[in-house]
């Protein structure tokens, strides 16, 4: 690798973790169907099982309906909808949790999908994100150096090379502003 470029952290626990995750969580939820099913009996296991079905489709089918509600209210508005964005995916993977069979992932996917508890999981979830573009390297993108998240192509005297005298925010040259009529 050339000197004075930035190597790219390395996440090489990402996999393991995965692959440690494929296999605990569904044993996880095997052994707690079992001792749900030790306590109340393998019928009423297998119908509050479909009773969490049933209650996570409901409540997906509400949740998501708001979600878009609240999106196209952003969008009308002319407003970035990060939130509403945020709020959708939450119900979307809540809802997914819900629909597999087990108790365990019922549990997460409500805590997803719940209005009272979601605002927690968008934390977590704007932290995650915000982090992971904080930390992207500057140098050298997937697409090789110079195009990594500060490459802004137009946006300025250097923004990318040749560009030094294109008009634009920022730039020497003039702004024009305007409508668009069709």
């Amino acid at each position: 690798m050339p000197r004075g470029v930035p190597q790219r952290r390395r996440r090489g626990w990402v996999r393991p973790v995965v692959a440690l995750a494929l296999v605990a969580v569904p044993l996880a939820e095997i052994w707690t169907i079992v001792q749900v099913g030790g306590l109340v009996g393998p019928w009423w296991t297998i119908a509050l099982l479909l009773a969490g079905s049933v209650l996570g489709a409901w409540l997906v089918r509400r949740e998501g309906g708001r979600a878009w509600r609240a999106l196209r209210e952003a969008l009308q508005a002319g407003r970035m909808p990060a939130r509403e964005i945020a709020d959708g995916m939450l119900v979307l993977l809540g809802g997914g949790l819900i629909l597999l069979p087990g108790f365990l992932l019922d549990v997460v996917g409500l805590v997803l999908i719940l209005p009272f508890t979601r605002p927690v999981a968008r934390r977590l979830l704007t932290s995650v994100v915000e982090r992971r573009l904080v930390e992207a390297p500057t140098l050298g993108g997937p697409f090789g150096a110079g195009f990594g998240p500060g490459f802004r192509p137009g946006f300025g005297p250097g923004a990318a090379p040749g560009n030094g005298d294109r008009p634009g925010p920022g730039g020497d040259g003039p702004v024009v502003r305007g409508d668009v009529v069709e």
